[in-house]
């Protein structure tokens, strides 16, 4: 950027203002632009404005102004030391320098000077002169000028050299970018073809990865065959050999899921046979380490002197000092036998049956000696179940320990094993429980039997009964020894043996029991029941003593005395057998023991009454008596094995008989005697006993109340019949109240018989519920039917009365509210409320 006092000083040197130029003496050349596009137009002042200067360069641009301000004289007027301060007026010295063009060669003067010239003796001369003068001045005047076109001419040379530098520089960066576009070009086609050999290079290099990952499964045969060709005693042990194993089977994996390789089931066929041997020779070594360990066991077992805790450790704690080197080894083979079962499993087979043989060789003489000292033959049967199923389950316990340390499989073969060595005990055990004749013995047996199994069995929440027979939930292989699976059989034959004696039992012992003569003493029994709970007073109900898993609610010993047998050996028979037989079966025995009991006491009742001791009403009453026991028993029976509190004597009675008898129409409805629908009855399958004792029930409360209420309306039921037949004969004969029978008199005294004899037979009637019941509260439930019976009697012979008599007589007999209050009155107050 130029100052503009710079700018006007170089416009003054360029364009003289007082003399015109001479045209000869400038040349007019055109200044090449300095730039390759025509430059944009703009002021000093935004020039300033857009680059402003700094001090410096302000400081720089002053020194140049003044540089060029203070230019100095050219070099040819250097020697002048006139100087003129008016240049048109000559001075008297020479008018030329020295060295002047008008100064003459050799001449110490200017040429001007007049004394270089002669005198003027001519105008001409003169003239001339003044033309060289008027010259010689104006060559003075125009010197600098002439000086600074010089040096412009110089400056517009170097800048056509710049312009022409600029145009060689413009021409190389043309050059250099179309070289740079050529070399981006290149590049690009370079890197291009780099990636794609980059590209190719990885496909190679993943591709060589590939294959050798792929060969490496190829290769592992060799290794695998080497290792095998070269066996011996102690290679199964190594680590290699079981990483050997790995491999192979890693191998053999890969190829099965990539069979489309080349020669893929030749190598497999070569994997399958390497892993073949490789369990062979595991086997092999297992054999051979139990045969070597047994003959070891053996000879020290012989020693004589040797105790039991030593053979103990022979038998199992040689063997588990052993099981941590081959159980890697077995392991293997049990894996192999579940991936490859067609060719490992007979080799796993094989080790199973060496290692039960070896154990069974060392074993047996010890057992046999074991139940030898328990003598079978002799001791009692409950004492030899006990101690030996406990040593044979502490056998079986220590031998399931041992073979979980070597194997995770075999769990059929282990268990025919455990059954071999529990056979030695069987053999001696079955027969004697076979043979066995008391069912007590039998039960103790199953209980001993059961109690060994009670590890196998879950406990129930509370409130629900353990149960043996059903079958247990699936658990893993091997988790813990089934003890049930085991002693099984021996609970089968006592169980079987127990369920024949009961049937005999049942059959010769209430089926065909032939009843003594103090068994039909009744009322008799409950007479001295009576006079004994008097002097020695004792709830009915049982005691904190009793058994409290029993499976029925007994009464006192002294209630149970007064019953018939049947009925108390059918008790006791279920309750033997309720806890040892499996329920479907308990059901059929005890649906065949409730009938032969029904049937017995029957016949009971039947003999009862044809003794002369007694009376019909006895023998029914004593039929009642036992089937609401029998019926409680039944129902006992439906509750699935639920425990309840309930008892069989006093409050089962009270409730039967009020879901018997409760009814507002009719006395005895036999809808009453169905199946209860909330009851979840065990029994479902046979319920014949059940009907056949609500139909007995049903016959038997009937045939009470109709001889009690016969009896009480003896009077007047037998005039009613007898006016009836009168009616219903009579043709011209007198009418009933003209006969002496008839008369009104006749029948207030039959009303009068009827009142004085129907209390005492209803007191007689309540003292014998009361007697065979025993529980006021059942026999409340008795009396209301007997009521209704008696008022609806006395109702049916008044309303005849009223229809054949006078109007007036009906009216002096008792009307239903005051015949109601009669036997309300005759019953007592402590039944006559009962059937408002």
């Amino acid at each position: 950027m130029f100052d503009p006092d710079f700018n006007r000083a170089v416009s003054s040197y360029g364009t003289p203002t007082q003399q015109p130029v001479r045209p000869s003496l400038r040349k007019t050349q055109v200044v090449p632009s300095l730039s390759l596009q025509r430059p944009q137009q703009i002021t000093a002042e935004e020039w300033e404005s857009k680059a402003p200067l700094d001090d410096r360069e302000r400081r720089s641009v002053a020194r140049l102004k003044e540089i060029c301000e203070n230019r100095p004289f050219p070099a040819k007027f250097a020697s002048e030391t006139a100087v003129t301060t008016r240049p048109g007026t000559p001075s008297r010295q020479s008018p030329f320098p020295a060295g002047s063009p008008h100064t003459p060669s050799g001449a110490s003067t200017s040429r001007l000077h007049p004394s270089a010239y002669p005198p003027f003796t001519t105008v001409v001369a003169l003239n001339d002169y003044l033309d060289l003068i008027n010259a010689s001045i104006e060559h003075e005047q125009e010197a600098h000028y002439r000086s600074f076109l010089h040096e412009l001419d110089e400056y517009i040379e170097t800048c056509n050299a710049i312009n022409e530098r600029l145009e060689s520089i413009e021409h190389d960066v043309h050059s250099m970018l179309e070289s740079w576009r050529a070399v981006e070009s290149g590049s690009t086609r370079i890197q291009g073809a780099s990636e794609q050999m980059l590209e190719e290079r990885d496909r190679l290099v993943a591709m060589s990865e590939e294959l050798s990952f792929r060969l490496e499964y190829f290769q592992q045969l060799e290794e695998a065959t080497r290792m095998l060709n070269h066996p011996g005693e102690s290679l199964v042990i190594q680590h290699d050999f079981l990483l050997m194993i790995e491999r192979v089977d890693v191998c053999f994996d890969y190829l099965s899921t990539h069979r489309h390789f080349k020669e893929a089931e030749l190598y497999l066929l070569r994997f399958q046979q390497c892993m073949t041997r490789a369990m062979t020779l595991i086997k092999m070594y297992f054999v051979g380490m139990l045969k070597a360990l047994s003959t070891d066991v053996q000879t020290r077992l012989t020693n004589k002197d040797i105790s039991a805790i030593a053979q103990h450790h022979l038998l199992y704690s040689r063997f588990q000092s052993v099981s941590q080197q081959v159980v890697p080894l077995l392991r293997e083979l049990e894996r192999h036998a579940i991936l490859h079962p067609d060719d490992v499993t007979t080799l796993l087979t094989e080790c199973h049956t060496a290692y039960f043989t070896v154990r069974r060789g060392l074993l047996v003489g010890r057992i046999i000696e074991e139940i030898r000292v328990l003598d079978p033959a002799r001791s009692e049967l409950v004492e030899l179940t006990r101690a030996g199923c406990s040593y044979l389950k502490q056998v079986c316990t220590e031998e399931f320990e041992l073979f979980r340390q070597f194997f995770h499989s075999g769990e059929d073969m282990l268990y025919r094993y455990l059954e071999g060595l529990c056979d030695y005990l069987y053999d001696d055990l079955r027969p004697r429980i076979l043979h066995e004749p008391q069912l007590t013995t039998l039960c103790s047996v199953c209980t001993v039997i059961q109690a060994l199994m009670v590890m196998d069995v879950d406990v129930p929440p509370t409130g629900m009964s353990i149960e043996m027979h059903p079958e247990p939930a699936p658990e893993a292989p091997l988790s813990r020894l089934q003890i049930s699976h085991l002693l099984q059989m021996v609970l089968q034959d006592a169980q079987t043996r127990l369920l024949f004696k009961a049937q005999s039992v049942l059959q010769s012992d209430i089926g065909y029991y032939v009843p003594k003569p103090v068994d039909l003493e009744y009322p008799e029994k409950l007479q001295k029941l009576q006079i004994h709970e008097r002097q020695q007073p004792q709830s009915i109900v049982p005691t904190d003593e009793q058994e409290s898993d029993s499976l029925f609610r007994m009464p006192s010993q002294a209630i149970q005395d007064t019953w018939y047998p049947t009925l108390s050996k059918t008790i006791w028979i279920l309750t033997l057998l309720h806890d040892f037989v499996k329920p479907a079966i308990f059901q059929d025995i005890a649906q065949e023991a409730v009938g032969l009991c029904r049937h017995s006491l029957s016949a009971a009742s039947d003999l009862i009454s044809a003794r002369s001791e007694a009376s019909q009403l006895d023998a029914l009453l004593f039929f009642v008596r036992h089937l609401l026991v029998l019926k409680e028993v039944v129902a006992s029976l439906e509750l699935d094995y639920v425990r309840t509190e309930r008892g069989i004597w006093v409050d089962g009675v009270t409730e039967t008989l009020g879901t018997l008898l409760r009814t507002t129409t009719s006395l005895l409805r036999p809808a009453l005697f169905s199946r209860r629908p909330q009851s979840n009855i065990v029994m479902s399958d046979a319920p014949d006993s059940k009907i056949a004792i609500d139909s007995d029930l049903k016959r038997v409360c009937e045939d009470i109340i109709s001889i009690c209420a016969e009896e009480a309306t003896a009077p007047i039921r037998a005039f009613r019949e007898k006016l009836l037949n009168h009616i219903r004969t009579k043709s011209g004969a007198p009418s009933a109240t003209q006969q002496e029978w008839g008369k009104p008199a006749a029948l207030f005294d039959i009303d009068s018989k009827f009142k004085g004899g129907c209390s005492a037979i209803i007191q007689k009637w309540v003292g014998y519920l009361e007697l065979y019941l025993q529980d006021p509260a059942t026999v409340a439930v008795l009396v209301p039917p007997m009521q209704a019976r008696i008022v609806e009697e006395y109702r049916m012979w008044r309303d005849l009365v009223r229809d054949e008599y006078e109007w007036g007589t009906a009216d002096k007999l008792m009307r239903e509210p005051q015949v109601w209050d009669f036997v309300r009155e005759a019953t007592g107050p402590q039944y006559g409320r009962s059937a408002s």
